[in-house]
């Protein structure tokens, strides 16, 4: 059996990109895998130092996971800040890793030109926590976007500098957790290859909308003037939504919009007004389940403190070995 290990920051509602892309997956893997699924916290703060409503954030994203699926039973769920091994286990990682590689990660680059206001020493070691979350537990396998591929690249190269300076194969080398053809990308409502709340609310769906949202979010989708050559590729806002209706409507109604478009006599908003339906039944269910989650305090209040209780047992072996292999030692 596998150990796997992923988070998820919460920065605000997961939404459908965030369900096809993980959550749907993470219930697949905690039937054949050891799970580690932990909300981050702590990362959240490198972007959002000074959070509006942080625990209200952790609560509405342990609901998400749970309506999603994940089973507190079958896999550990637990909030990152729950585990204070993880934040010294951090600290000790921090020690060797070098200023020069933590510059060139793309991802810190990329929040500097961002978030030119906000360049802050969490932002420079992001990879040395996310590589803190991963081997606490020893993972072996780590469920990765494109966008964090190198920083598990890095966790791989913090894990080979440990074993090597201090003599020892103690951490395993993390590799990917491949989905395979099961992984699909949501694209965004205004236009965007991928949907993010990051990018503009606008363009998520979240699981917890309610229909009416529903129905503004889509209806409000970028589109073009309509199709003047139906042979040329359509436009990207376009193409969006007819990606989003092979997802979410049934065969005979992406026949009869797709051949609308093809002859030329295609009406977005009638298009648009289907899909906003669809989502909303594929939704109902989540949002009903996230609705009654979140107005039981002391169900939520259970599975974190199981979860936490979980997670420690492992990450404070972790942390007494590793503090032992340095040479910490107790008088």
């Amino acid at each position: 059996m596998e150990i796997v290990a992923s988070g998820i920051r919460p920065t605000g509602n997961l939404h459908l990109g965030n369900y096809f892309g993980a959550l749907q997956n993470f219930v697949k893997m905690q039937e054949e895998n050891h799970c580690f699924f932990f909300i981050a916290d702590y990362h959240s703060l490198t972007t959002h130092p000074t959070p509006g409503d942080l625990h209200g954030n952790v609560k509405n994203v342990l609901a998400e996971f749970l309506a999603s699926g994940l089973d507190p039973e079958k896999a550990t769920i637990y909030v990152q800040s729950d585990l204070p091994e993880t934040a010294e286990l951090y600290l000790l990682l921090n020690m060797n890793a070098y200023i020069g590689e933590l510059e060139r990660c793309t991802s810190f680059k990329e929040k500097i030109r961002t978030q030119p206001q906000n360049v802050n020493a969490g932002l420079l070691t992001y990879p040395t926590l996310m590589a803190a979350d991963i081997i606490i537990h020893k993972a072996n396998k780590v469920p990765v976007g494109k966008d964090q591929e190198q920083h598990l690249e890095m966790t791989r190269t913090f894990v080979n500098r440990f074993n090597r300076i201090y003599k020892v194969d103690y951490f395993p080398e993390p590799v990917a957790y491949n989905f395979g053809e099961t992984l699909i990308k949501i694209p965004g409502l205004d236009g965007s290859l991928k949907m993010s709340k990051s990018a503009n609310e606008v363009s998520a769906i979240f699981l917890a909308d309610s229909p009416d949202v529903i129905r503004k979010k889509v209806m409000r989708a970028v589109t073009d003037s309509g199709p003047v050559d139906p042979n040329k590729p359509r436009s990207q806002g376009v193409e969006n939504l007819f990606s989003l209706l092979s997802y979410f409507s049934d065969p005979q109604t992406n026949t009869h919009f797709n051949e609308s478009y093809l002859a030329g006599t295609i009406r977005y908003g009638d298009l648009k007004k289907q899909l906003a339906e669809d989502i909303i039944r594929f939704t109902a269910p989540f949002r009903e389940k996230i609705i009654a989650l979140t107005s039981d305090n002391e169900y939520l209040k259970k599975v974190a403190a199981l979860g936490a209780e979980k997670a420690r047992v492992s990450a404070r072996k972790t942390v007494r070995e590793v503090r032992e292999i340095i040479g910490f030692k107790s008088f």
